[in-house]
C-alpha cells in the first residue's frame, strides 16, 4: 500500500523530454513512493538539445542519452510524444489528470540584441541555425545563403562556438556526423571565407569553456586568428583570474592562437573581444555589421560591464548570427516571470499569483533557473524538484486525485484526435536513424520533416515493418 493509503501509484505529467525532464523521470521512479510517469513531448522525439541541440561533431556529449534510455526502461513510465501543450492538451486538463504536474519544457526562443537591422533578412538567431543542421523538423524550410564570403557570430558562448565551428568544417569533417544532408551539403559547399566572432566583453569574461576553444584550433579548413592587443587585460580582469580556472586556461589557449602564423587554409575564424555591434547595415538584405569598441568597467557588484567607447567601425558582411542567450516561453495558465524568462517558481514549487505555491505544480531545468549550466546541472536541479514533491507529498499538501490514470489521458487524447507517438514508435524512428547511418560509418541519418518521423513511428504501432 502506498503513502497516504492510496493502493494505486502517484501519478505525475513531466512535460518536456530534454535531461530536465529525463533526470526528473529518472527520479521520480526511483523514489520510495510508487510512480507513474508520463513524459509529454510536442515533438515525435525525445531528448531536447541532446538531440537537436548539441552540435552534430560532438557525439560523446550525446551519449549521455543512454542513461535516458535506462530511465525510460523504468517501470511507470510512458512517453507520449506529438502532444503539445498549450494545443492539445491544457494545463487544466493536466491538473486533472495527473495528480502532479512537472515541467521540464527548457527555453525555447533566443534573446534579441535590440539594434537597427536586427530583422533585415541574413540576419538570424544562432538557434535556427543549430535546429537547422541538427534536423529539428520546424526548421528544415529554412534557407541560409552560405554563398556569403563572411559570416558574423555574436557571442561568447559555447553555442556561438559552435556555429563558428560547424561552419568552418570541411565536408571531410562533416562527413561522420549525424548533421542533416543538405546541411552537410550546404556547409561543406559554401562560399564564407572568414568567421568574425564578437565577444562584447575581454577574453577573460567569456563564457565558452577551453575544451570547445581548443577545437577552433585544430579545424582541418580555417587558421583561427586572435590580435594579441585584445588579450591584454585590465587590472580587474587580471585579478579576477585567480579565482577563475576557466578563465585561466582559456587565456592560455588563446595566447597560443595569438602567436600562431596562419597556415594559408582556405578559411579564417577570427576572435575579437570588446566588441558589440550597434546596428545590421544593408538595404535588403545584411550587407555589414557597425560596430562600437567596448572598455570594461566595474558595476555596483564589482562585476565588469562593457561600456561603449566613441570607437566605431563597420565590418562587411553578408549573415550575421546571434548567441547572446536563450529564454523561456510562456505556456498559457502557468505563471511566468516575464523579466526572466522562467515559470514563476520557488526552487521548482510553481506560485501562483499571490506568491504561493500552487498544489501539485512543479518545474525544473531552464525553464525553472533560466538558462545556465551544462547538462549534467539538470540532474541536481530536477532532483530538488522531485524532493519537493516528494516532501509536499509526504505533508498532505498534493491531493491524490479520483478519476486519475492512463486510460483517462489515453481517452481524452483519442476524443481530441491526437496522434500520440509513445516510445515504442520512437524506439522505431531511432532503428531507422540508426541503420541508414550505419551502412554509412555514421551515427544516424536523422528523419528530419514531420512527415517522415509520424510515418515511422505509425509503422510501429500498427506492427507494419
Amino acid at each position: 500500500m502506498s503513502e497516504n493509503g492510496s493502493e494505486r501509484p502517484l501519478r505525475v505529467a513531466v512535460v518536456g523530454s530534454g535531461p530536465a525532464g529525463f533526470y526528473a523521470a529518472g527520479a521520480l521512479l526511483d523514489g520510495d513512493v510508487p510512480v507513474e510517469v508520463d513524459m509529454i513531448e510536442r515533438l515525435p522525439t525525445p531528448w531536447g538539445l541532446v538531440r537537436l541541440g548539441v552540435a552534430p561533431d560532438h557525439p560523446k556529449i550525446k551519449s549521455v542519452s543512454r542513461a535516458f534510455e535506462r530511465i525510460a526502461a523504468k517501470p511507470g513510465f510512458r512517453f507520449l510524444g506529438n502532444v503539445e501543450v498549450g494545443r492539445d492538451l491544457h494545463h487544466s486538463d493536466l491538473c486533472t489528470l495527473y495528480d502532479a504536474v512537472l515541467y521540464a519544457v527548457g527555453a525555447q526562443s533566443d534573446r534579441r540584441m535590440g539594434i537597427p537591422g536586427e530583422d533585415l533578412p541574413g540576419s538570424w538567431p544562432a538557434t535556427e541555425l543549430v535546429a537547422w543542421y541538427n534536423g529539428h523538423p520546424d526548421y528544415q524550410h529554412l534557407e541560409f545563403d552560405l554563398s556569403v564570403e563572411r559570416v558574423v557570430v555574436v557571442g561568447a558562448g559555447n553555442v556561438a562556438v559552435d556555429v563558428a565551428r560547424m561552419l568552418a568544417l570541411t565536408p571531410e569533417e562533416l562527413a561522420p556526423t549525424d548533421a542533416t544532408d543538405a546541411a552537410i551539403a550546404a556547409i561543406g559547399g559554401s562560399g564564407i571565407r572568414e568567421i568574425v566572432m564578437l565577444a562584447r566583453r575581454g577574453p577573460a569574461q567569456a563564457a565558452f569553456t577551453t575544451p570547445e576553444l581548443i577545437e577552433l584550433g585544430e579545424l582541418a579548413g580555417a587558421d583561427v586568428v586572435v590580435d594579441p592587443a585584445d588579450l591584454e587585460l585590465d587590472p580587474v580582469s587580471e585579478a579576477s583570474l585567480a579565482e577563475d580556472t576557466n578563465a585561466q586556461r582559456n587565456l592560455e589557449v588563446l595566447r597560443e592562437f595569438a602567436v600562431r602564423t596562419p597556415q594559408g587554409k582556405p578559411r579564417r575564424l577570427v576572435l575579437r573581444f570588446c566588441v558589440s555591434p550597434v546596428a545590421i547595415l544593408g538595404e535588403e538584405r545584411v550587407e555589414a555589421v557597425e560596430l562600437v569598441r567596448n572598455r570594461l568597467e566595474p558595476d555596483a557588484s564589482g562585476a565588469l560591464r562593457a561600456v561603449p567607447t566613441g570607437e566605431r567601425e563597420t565590418l562587411p558582411c553578408g549573415l550575421v548570427f546571434r548567441s547572446v542567450g536563450y529564454r523561456g516561453v510562456s505556456l498559457p495558465e502557468v505563471p511566468f516571470d516575464e523579466e526572466r524568462g522562467t515559470i514563476r517558481n520557488d526552487r521548482g514549487r510553481v506560485l501562483g499569483d499571490d506568491g504561493e505555491p500552487l498544489p501539485g505544480v512543479y518545474c525544473a531545468g531552464w525553464i525553472k533557473r533560466g538558462p545556465t549550466g551544462v547538462i549534467g546541472t539538470n540532474k541536481k536541479d530536477a532532483t530538488e524538484t522531485v524532493e519537493l514533491l516528494f516532501e509536499d507529498l509526504a505533508a498532505g499538501r498534493l491531493e491524490r486525485k479520483s478519476g486519475v490514470g492512463a486510460a483517462a489521458v489515453d481517452a481524452l487524447l483519442a476524443e481530441r484526435g491526437i496522434r500520440c507517438v509513445e516510445y515504442a514508435g520512437w524506439e522505431a524512428i531511432d532503428e531507422i536513424e540508426r541503420s541508414a547511418g550505419e551502412r554509412l560509418g555514421r551515427p544516424r541519418v536523422k528523419l528530419c520533416t514531420w512527415d517522415e518521423l509520424l510515418a515511422a513511428a505509425q509503422r510501429a504501432a500498427t506492427g507494419i515493418s
